[in-house]
């Protein structure tokens, strides 16, 4: 279980029920033998046993009114007596404790008594029958009131209200403790993708929080490396462009140093040169790099045809490596699209191949492939590069796609390499959301492998059909 969400949710869940349980269970336990209920049913029901005694008494004398007590006793739990107007007790049977003075005084008022102590619980009702004889009928209740048998299937339907309300509640509370993290997360992906502007302070509204307070930190944090990051990449196009000028100047000053120096100033100033063209390659390749975040948020994305890049690249280093006896081969070239940033693609996928030309053998061939694959469910394709040089130490095969990285300066100081070609790579590879990867080939040589999101083959098709028919339309 990953989700925190979900997590959050069942505890919550769980705890309520478990009070829900507890409650019940409480509830049931504490449930006791309750007095008898007086409320207006039960005061009825009484003053009409009332009534019922005085009437068999009179109709059936003292032992009809015996047994008439004696059913009371044994189908109500009422043990009753009844006496006449001047209190004497008219069955026969021994006198309830108490119920004597209660006789009276019902028969002074004509009102019911109810007398509750502790342990016994005595009524008194007056009644009059129709030949307008007066009696007072006197019951105890000396055991309490047995509450009602618990019938265990009509708690399921308060249960089961009980943990829908609780579920309803606790997904709403866990949706609110969650929601800041998932937004967070989504924001700082954001971030992690290149978009330094994304923010998560909008998106929580008005809460006041923990949670609030750590997403405006985030915000913060956020912010800064945007500055610095900004300030950054405005530097290195600063120094680029401020380097351009006197570079130009250089080179002028050089081709007036070659018209007035002699021949034995050539070597040097042919070194002098080399070194200008080197720095201007350098300039060029820093402000790539430095233009590779703001071409991706400036530009919008097209649909690129990666086979018909790939082909071009193949070709244009075929045509320079020539000059230096070896050769670029396109081996696979499938068919693919993408949506992205053409220029950005060209110069990440052309800096790869002039890398493999640099450092392949003369009479060796750069091999290059385009395959169209899926993986995880989603179209992928595939740029294999493969030379046939020395190869990279497997410890710096992870270090290579930095900035200003050589594996041997010496090696690249002599073939004219600055180290940025690869990080300019790398930059625009991570920027349309695909990866590069580096390994030395089992058969030997070096090889380049740069994944990148294609587009599906149906998209593809809906997309070219789309263009065809606005080409036609124009």
């Amino acid at each position: 279980m990953r989700s925190l969400f979900l997590k959050v949710f069942l505890w919550f869940w769980l705890a309520m029920a478990l009070v829900i349980g507890a409650f019940l269970l409480s509830t049931e336990l504490s449930r006791n033998r309750q007095p008898f209920p007086h409320n207006a049913l039960t005061d009825r029901y009484t003053a009409l046993i009332a009534q019922t005694a005085a009437l068999t008494y009179e109709r059936d004398g003292q032992p009809g009114l015996v047994n008439y007590l004696a059913r009371v006793e044994r189908t109500a739990g009422l043990r009753a007596r009844l006496f006449d107007e001047q209190g004497a007790e008219l069955s026969g049977l021994d006198t309830l404790p108490g119920a004597q003075e209660i006789a009276r005084r019902v028969a002074e008022t004509r009102a019911p008594v109810f007398h509750p102590p502790s342990e016994r619980f005595l009524l008194a009702f007056p009644a009059t029958t129709e030949s307008g004889h007066a009696y007072v009928f006197v019951g105890e209740f000396s055991a309490p009131f047995p509450p009602p048998p618990l019938n265990p299937w009509s708690l399921i339907p308060r249960i089961l209200a009980m943990l829908l309300t609780a579920g309803l509640l606790c997904y709403l509370l866990a949706r609110y403790i969650v929601s800041p993290v998932v937004k967070l997360r989504a924001v700082t992906q954001q971030v992690a993708g290149g978009d330094l502007s994304a923010r998560v302070g909008p998106l929580l509204g008005t809460r006041r929080d923990e949670l609030a307070a750590m997403g405006h930190d985030f915000d913060a944090m956020a912010a800064r490396i945007e500055t610095l990051v900004s300030a950054q990449q405005r530097l290195i196009r600063d120094i680029s462009h401020e380097l351009r000028s006197p570079l130009a100047r250089l080179n002028v000053a050089l081709d007036l140093a070659r018209k007035r120096a002699g021949a034995n100033a050539t070597s040097a100033l042919d070194r002098i040169e080399r070194e200008a063209q080197r720095l201007n390659e350098m300039i060029g390749h820093l402000l790539t790099l430095a233009r590779s975040e703001s071409s991706m948020a400036g530009r919008p994305r097209e649909l690129v045809d990666l086979a018909a890049l790939v082909g071009e690249v193949v070709a244009d280093a075929n045509f320079e490596a020539g000059n230096m006896n070896r050769s670029v081969c396109l081996t696979v070239c499938e068919p693919c699209r993408i949506a992205g940033v053409a220029p950005l693609l060209r110069s990440a996928v052309e800096n790869v191949v002039r890398n493999a030309v640099q450092y392949t053998p003369e009479h060796t061939v750069v091999a290059v492939s385009l395959r169209c694959s899926v993986a995880a469910d989603r179209e992928v394709a595939v740029i294999s590069v493969r030379d046939h040089g020395a190869g990279v130490p497997a410890e710096a095969l992870a270090d290579i796609f930095r900035p200003f990285y050589r594996v041997a300066d010496a090696r690249d100081r002599e073939s004219g390499g600055t180290g940025l070609g690869l990080a300019i790579t790398e930059r625009a590879v991570r920027l349309h959301g695909g990866s590069i990867t580096a390994a030395n080939h089992t058969a030997g040589g070096f090889i380049i492998e740069i994944r990148l999101p294609a587009m599906a083959r149906s998209v593809q098709h809906v997309e070219q059909t789309q263009l065809e028919g606005i080409s036609s339309f124009m």
